[in-house]
């Protein structure tokens, strides 16, 4: 889902249906930069070619991760670093809203948000942006 036509590691994250709740032929997801670089050091570190048919991400008895392995995986990080009742669910949470509360500085809505989310609803999307009462005393102080 990262390498492009040429098997390099692309600009998104090509997320089909099959890896996400979606109905709707699947969405494109931007790569951040930093991960971008980080997937290319490790394919060099481990010698390999970016493959399409290869998971990135693999333990070490399995060459890729089911849904239930990756929420196990992140509640042990979580619960390791002392982080009490966080889930594989919560960076998810806090993108959406750290990503609403940027979006207008790069001149888009929440509607891209809802996009990157992969959400039919806006009001879906809404459920995860946590609200914050400095930010609302700001705007209505400019106003």
């Amino acid at each position: 889902m990262v390498t492009d036509a040429e098997s390099q590691i692309g600009d998104v994250i090509a997320l089909e249906n099959r890896a996400s709740k979606g109905k709707g032929g699947g969405r494109y997801i931007p790569i951040h930069p930093d991960l971008k670089a980080a997937l290319i050091a490790l394919h060099r570190d481990r010698g390999e070619k970016a493959r399409p048919d290869v998971p990135i991400i693999h333990s070490e008895r399995d060459r890729g991760l089911s849904a239930a392995a990756v929420v196990v995986w992140f509640h042990r990080l979580y619960s390791g670093l002392g982080m009490v009742g966080c889930s594989s669910h919560s960076g998810r949470r806090s993108f959406i809203t750290r990503a609403a509360r940027k979006i207008s500085e790069v001149g888009g809505s929440l509607r891209d948000i809802q996009a990157l989310a992969g959400h039919a609803s806006l009001g879906t999307t809404a459920r995860y942006i946590e609200a914050d009462a400095d930010a609302q005393r700001k705007v209505v102080a400019l106003i």
